[in-house]
């Protein structure tokens, strides 16, 4: 299904711009049969550079040379990317210049204008053909959609990393919190956005349109960011179910029907009744936009939004995975069976070698529920543990990618759930481990401040008992 929609976007990206190549302006523009590749690229690349003509000229211009590249495969891309950056990137003759000249000026004024003039030396000149983009019909999301390939080749193409830099500091500017506009998705949103949520959740996965329309029930709710650039593309999106009481199996909450306990069938008298909501899932949807991080303002307006829609709220959690639990045990278990130093505790060590029969290519069990009572406890002992102590040593946050995005929101750890995820990949993340962050409104900017500040997490009673 995801190829399918993608193909379509490429395609009416192709249409949209196909027009403009076609204009009067540009159609000179056309590859002559004794002129190489290579040489036809430049042609294009001097000629949206030279500037000649008015906006139209140079919109048709960006047009053609769009339009070309998305009709090359992986290898012409990138070869038509190396020639872009090493033709035409910095002239680094002029930077250098530059620097000599200020160096020799003993004067605050002249080494002023100076540094004015470095600034723009160091702008590379490609840059203003990524900005002509921005301004095509879809063309922001072809922007965006190539800074994902330059992500995806990053060892096959290590040359290409500055402009993968570049169009990073470019994206970040425009996809800046303030342009972003939130929306709620529902069942009747257009069919080809519900078909983009489908392909884009990447938490847990969408099976069918039932599925779908269930997490899109009256007592469920989904938002997403959209930019005014991409219009039709969901850049992030968070999905929510309205419960009473704070939930703790995914399973029961995402396929929740009418003969579920605590489910009288009344979605719209749930609503009503329910006094927490549940984040269970948060995807982004743009792979160009790894980096450029909004997810933490989502959750704040979508906080700020049920409050206001549903007064009656009084939690609002999440039901989340911990993703990196079983990384983090495995390199433990493989530093002590070589017999180096691991600086954990004794106690964790031996917890750690209570769990060893369970971390092997063929365990003897396959899902909680076939644990033992003693490795259960440890498990729950080292997944606290894990959460509360195990860190990044080059930033010293929490080694959990999803606990530090929590954490960093001001989320306290309120809870862990034992067969949270009974599915095989929740095994295999954290032995179906899962864990509620609760974001306690009071407290969440002394708990973001605490945990960016001093390293403090913040954590419920009933967790830190399971240390004792």
């Amino acid at each position: 299904m995801s190829q399918t929609f993608l193909d379509r976007t490429l395609d009416n990206l192709r249409g949209a711009w196909r027009e403009l190549r076609d204009s009067s302006v540009v159609r000179s523009l056309g590859r002559d049969e004794n002129q190489s590749r290579q040489e036809h690229w430049r042609r294009q690349i001097a000629d949206c550079l030279a500037g000649r003509g008015g906006a139209v000229s140079a919109r048709g211009r960006a047009a053609a040379l769009g339009h070309d590249f998305l009709r090359l495969d992986d290898d012409g891309k990138r070869a038509f990317l190396h020639l872009l950056v090493n033709e035409f990137g910095i002239d680094r003759d002029r930077v250098a210049a530059i620097m000599t000249d200020w160096d020799m000026a003993d004067d605050l004024a002249e080494r002023a204008l100076l540094e004015s003039e470095l600034r723009d030396a160091l702008v590379p000149p490609f840059r203003s053909i990524l900005k002509e983009f921005n301004s095509l019909p879809q063309g922001v999301k072809f922007l965006v959609d190539l800074r994902g390939d330059l992500l995806r080749w990053r060892k096959e193409a290590p040359g290409l990393v500055m402009l993968e830099r570049d169009l990073k500091t470019l994206l970040a500017g425009w996809f800046d919190i303030g342009f972003l506009e939130l929306e709620r998705i529902t069942w009747n949103s257009p069919a080809s956005l519900l078909e983009k949520l489908i392909a884009y959740e990447a938490v847990h996965a969408i099976q069918s349109w039932d599925d779908l329309k269930r997490r899109l029930a009256p007592d469920r709710r989904c938002f997403a960011f959209f930019h005014p650039g991409m219009p039709d593309e969901p850049l992030i999106f968070v999905e929510v179910a309205l419960v009473n009481g704070i939930a703790g199996n995914i399973d029961k909450l995402i396929q929740a029907d009418d003969n579920d306990e605590g489910h009288d069938g009344d979605d719209a008298g749930s609503v009503e009744r329910a006094d927490t909501a549940i984040f269970y899932s948060i995807s982004n949807a743009q792979a160009g936009l790894a980096g450029i991080s909004f997810g933490d303002f989502l959750i704040k307006r979508v906080v700020s939004q049920l409050q206001r829609d549903l007064p009656h709220l009084k939690q609002f959690c999440t039901l989340s995975p911990i993703p990196g639990l079983r990384t983090w045990m495995d390199r433990q278990l493989d530093a002590m069976a070589k017999g180096a130093e691991t600086g954990l505790p004794k106690v964790i060590e031996a917890a750690l070698n209570d769990c060893d029969e369970l971390m092997g290519p063929k365990p003897p069990a396959q899902n909680p529920d076939a644990v033992g009572e003693r490795t259960r406890t440890n498990i729950e002992f080292l997944t606290a543990w894990y959460l509360l102590n195990a860190k990044r040593p080059e930033t010293g946050s929490a080694f959990d990618p999803v606990a530090h995005f929590h954490l960093s929101n001001g989320a306290r750890i309120e809870r862990l759930n034992w067969n949270g995820n009974g599915k095989p990949d929740g095994w295999a993340q954290s032995f179906g481990m899962m864990v509620n962050y609760l974001y306690h409104l009071p407290m969440i900017e002394k708990n973001h401040e605490n945990y960016v500040g001093q390293g403090e997490i913040a954590v419920s009673s009933s967790v830190k008992r399971l240390l004792r």
